[in-house]
């Protein structure tokens, strides 16, 4: 099946072989682009979501990690961290961005990350982490093993952007990144937002499997 169509980029493609070290991540935004791009969930098609209001534009590569779900256990860990008890899932997949020195021409790619840290964010009270990645085997930046190791610079213009970009209309307000972590706990909500998958959506294959054999009788 797989040899004769295009995989859903949230369902249909592995999270990683190697994950949660290296892990697939599915590009909707690059750098260059205006306008905001997102999964079309329910077909798998790139669609607008808006123009990018302000001028700042994204600072590196954007998208998801395939077969991830930021529901209750992803929820529960960002309450345990911030000691808070009232922060929920945002019902999407897990964000990436993937920093590179290379220049790319469009999204809607597939590459190899490798998982360096993450920022904990919260959007209108809801666990929305944004995982920080490498480009595996990029010339600057992949020898790099801990967000530590990156320079501020680098990860302050990303974080930056994540607490302005809604400015325009308000929004902003309501976003906050509470802590900045290494590769370990990005490690633990990539486990946690793929048990949160498999709780909601089952395993892909196997539901795929179940449904031919009650098709072919």
């Amino acid at each position: 099946m797989s040899k004769r169509f295009t995989s859903h980029p949230w369902h249909g493609i592995e999270i990683g072989e190697k994950q949660p070290a290296i892990v697939n991540a599915f590009i909707e935004i690059i750098p260059a682009d205006s306008i905001k791009y997102e999964i079309h969930k329910p077909s798998g098609y790139i669609m607008v979501d808006r123009p990018q209001k302000l001028s700042n534009h994204m600072p590196c590569l954007y998208g998801f990690v395939p077969q991830t779900y930021c529901d209750k256990e992803v929820a529960a860990f960002s309450n345990e961290k911030t000691g808070r008890t009232d922060i929920v899932g945002d019902g999407d997949p897990l964000d990436i961005c993937v920093l590179s020195e290379r220049s790319f021409n469009h999204g809607n790619i597939l590459c190899d990350a490798k998982v360096i840290g993450g920022f904990r964010m919260l959007d209108g009270g809801e666990a929305d982490d944004k995982i920080i990645a490498v480009l595996k085997g990029d010339q600057a930046y992949g020898a790099i093993e801990d967000i530590s190791e990156m320079p501020k610079m680098v990860i302050d213009r990303v974080r930056h952007f994540f607490l302005t970009y809604k400015d325009l209309d308000g929004g902003a307000k309501n976003v906050e990144i509470t802590h900045v972590y290494g590769k370990e706990e990005a490690f633990e909500v990539i486990k946690r937002s793929h048990n949160d998958y498999i709780n909601k959506f089952g395993n892909a294959d196997e539901n795929l499997a179940s449904a031919l054999e009650k098709l072919l009788g």
